[in-house]
């Protein structure tokens, strides 16, 4: 168990009490927490948010970052677990638990009470002691109540996705990407309807319609597209930046030697402080394949897991069968990485762009139609009888 005496408690009302004080005038800003290094006490104080990445998505405490403890994690542990393991994308965030510069760390689950109790094997215990062994010099408290009661009391303090508009009912399976499917009443193509959603608050996904409509663009303060095809023209290619990746939507095309280079366009244009909308002609397959592996590259999050978080925000997502395929290679990919990483071992280089994709095995079995169709709920993803699965976890 985690004793009083390793970690500390903290009432809702002293948290919003030192986000009150950083807004009101001196911390650090409170815009999202993707790549948060604490905005607290003027960045001298870390959150970490403990539960699963789905959870967090949906709506999280502001400035606060997500720890990785999945299944995968929890199975390697053993009872310990290492920084890199639950913060594997925020190095920076790393280095400054390890050079003593934060004066606290504020954990929270759901909606734990008190110290007393936290099961042993718990998300929060694990980073608990992942903090204790390195940085021994931090303060770290416990949320009481965690996310379920801080959001309660303080709403404003908190970031939730919104909540998608009604679709129209689900679209035949037998449809492809391209056919010009629509509601009867308002005469636009289903993949058309809104607008772009938002991903990540620098990351759009959207039909090619939407990238042609500069008015939806601006309003989002869309500053580059990066267009998935080879057909789909760039129409403003004075007022933003522009990349295309060239594939088509067959069962030939090699999307996944495109993954690194779209993810590093991606990260190039959040480093300029930008927003990105990426598209295809329908915002259904190409698009929403490269949207899933920046999500399992930059979250290390599994497949399931970015599906079921990029179908929350644009329902009729559908890559195809072979998308799919290359999607669950380059998942092995970047877990296999993510393992050799942990265990200070040198590890593979992901596929370089040009190179055949290896037919991959494993236990994990998923079944994505070739089609427009709406899916089914996020909690009920189909693992039916596909023959594409990964390779083996670490």
């Amino acid at each position: 168990m985690v004793t009083m005496e390793e970690l500390r408690e903290m009432d809702c009302s002293v948290l919003k009490r030192l986000m009150n004080r950083d807004e009101s005038g001196g911390g650090a800003s409170s815009s999202g927490s993707h790549g948060a290094l604490g905005l607290l006490s003027g960045g001298k104080c870390l959150l970490l948010d403990c539960r699963p990445f789905l959870a967090h998505s949906a709506g999280y405490i502001r400035g606060s970052v997500n720890v990785r403890c999945n299944t995968i994690v929890r199975r390697r542990a053993k009872g310990s677990v290492s920084l890199e393991q639950i913060l594997p994308a925020e190095e920076e965030v790393r280095a400054r638990l390890r050079s003593g510069l934060y004066s606290a760390v504020i954990v929270y689950d759901e909606r734990s009470p008190r110290a007393e109790s936290l099961r042993e094997d718990s998300t929060v215990s694990l980073v608990v002691q992942a903090l204790r062994r390195n940085a021994e010099r931090t303060d770290i408290c416990l949320l009481k109540g965690g996310y379920e009661r801080f959001s309660s009391e303080y709403p404003e303090f908190c970031s939730k996705t919104k909540t998608l508009a009604a679709i129209p009912p689900p679209v035949p399976p037998s449809a492809t990407e391209s056919l010009d499917l629509g509601c009867s009443s308002c005469g636009t193509p289903l993949h058309d309807q809104g607008g772009p959603v938002e991903i990540l608050p620098f990351l759009y996904l959207g039909s090619a319609y939407h990238a042609a409509r500069r008015d939806m663009l601006d309003a989002l303060g869309i500053t580059a597209l990066l267009n998935v095809s080879s057909d789909c023209p760039n129409h403003f290619e004075g007022h933003y930046q522009y990349k295309c990746i060239p594939v088509e939507d067959n069962h030939k095309a090699d999307i996944g030697s495109w993954f690194m280079e779209a993810i590093e366009y991606i990260d190039a244009v959040k480093d300029c402080r930008g927003r990105v909308l990426v598209h295809c002609q329908a915002g259904i397959s190409r698009s929403a394949t490269i949207c899933l592996a920046y999500l399992m590259m930059k979250k290390r999050v599994r497949l399931e897991e970015a599906f079921e978080f990029v179908k929350q925000r644009r329902s009729i997502i559908s890559p195809n069968f072979s998308f799919m395929g290359q999607l669950l290679q380059f998942e092995s990919q970047v877990l296999a990485t993510t393992c050799a990483a942990e265990a200070a071992s040198p590890s593979g280089p992901l596929r370089e762009r040009g190179k055949a994709t290896p037919t991959p095995t494993s236990q994990f079995v998923f079944s994505f139609p070739v089609s427009v169709g709406v899916h089914s709920a996020p909690s009920s993803l189909p693992y039916l009888h596909s023959p594409i699965t990964t390779s083996p976890s670490c």
